[in-house]
């Protein structure tokens, strides 16, 4: 017999151990003590206060500085209040076209340093142009004002009027609004012409003067209208808004000698939350898996000592 055969023969065949050996050391198993216990509390504080600490720190290292950001807007506002300076006055240019009946409005938003001031100017350029001034409203308290003028100068010197205007500060808003009327008005010729026919048909076959007198109202309300539009588009409307500018607003900041004790502790704390949030389920996970090999364990051991 080869000795592969020899050891093939040894492992099939099944030794049983008499009754004494086998309570012998079911004794020795009950009498032996408990294994330690790997999970321990004492463990976890150890292993989840150093996470704790380090999600603290990250979370206050890598949280955006106030001052960063008040920088960062002070910078902001600087560069648009320079863009602003450096505006060109009336950067909106109004169409020329003498020939055709146009509705013009155009909308102005200046900061002035002078309310009052700013107001007669305005008026003082509408009058020279020819224009008016149809409102003006104006508020004043201290320093701070503001004011909404509605101006009314020719169409063909709008274009000049903006320009003077713009010079009584800087401009922060301004809105251009232009409607052709002269398809309007060419449309409104054409049936006045169309119902001038008509009535003098009317007055050559001696007809009835109810018909007449109609016929004749409406062709006057026409040419009303058509009179109330070309005086519109004759003139053309300035909205003025005057402002001066808001006063800054200095940042106070009340922070006691302990300020910085506080915010780390505050940082630290929400570390803690964020530590706990994510090391209890990952310690729940290995509790489980913990108790399911223990329980796997022993169910081994118990198969073995009752094997016979």
């Amino acid at each position: 017999m080869s000795q592969r055969d020899l050891v093939a023969e040894l492992r099939a065949a099944r030794v049983e151990a008499p009754p004494q050996v086998r309570e012998r050391i079911r004794l020795i198993a009950a009498e032996a003590p408990a294994p330690p216990r790997r999970f321990t509390w004492r463990r976890a504080l150890v292993v989840a206060v150093p996470v704790a600490a380090a999600v603290a720190a990250a979370v206050v290292l890598t949280r955006p500085s106030p001052h960063g950001q008040t920088s960062a807007v002070r910078e902001q506002r600087l560069a648009h209040g320079a863009a602003t300076r450096t505006r060109q006055p009336g950067a909106l240019a109004v169409p020329s076209t003498p020939k055709r009946a146009v509705v013009v409005g155009e909308s102005l938003s200046l900061r002035v340093t002078d309310i009052s001031g700013s107001v007669k100017r305005a008026v003082q350029v509408a009058v020279s142009l020819g224009g008016y001034a149809t409102s003006v409203h104006a508020t004043t308290q201290g320093a701070q004002g503001s004011a909404d003028l509605t101006l009314r100068v020719p169409r063909a010197h709008v274009q000049e009027a903006v320009t003077r205007l713009a010079q009584l500060g800087t401009i922060t808003a301004e809105q251009l609004d232009v409607t052709d009327r002269q398809a309007g008005l060419n449309a409104t010729d054409r049936l006045i012409a169309r119902l001038q026919q008509q009535l003098a048909a009317l007055r050559e076959q001696h007809a009835g003067a109810a018909r007449i007198a109609a016929l004749t109202a409406r062709i006057e309300a026409l040419q009303r209208s058509e009179a109330a539009t070309r005086r519109s588009a004759h003139y053309a409307t300035i909205r003025l808004h005057l402002a001066t500018p808001a006063p800054p607003v200095r940042a106070r900041h009340h922070h006691g000698p302990l300020h910085g004790v506080g915010v780390a502790l505050r940082w630290l704390g929400i570390g803690a939350v964020y530590a706990l949030a994510v090391g209890v389920p990952v310690a729940a996970v290995l509790a489980l898996l913990w108790l399911a090999a223990r329980t796997l364990r022993r169910r081994r051991e118990d198969a073995l000592l009752s094997r016979r």
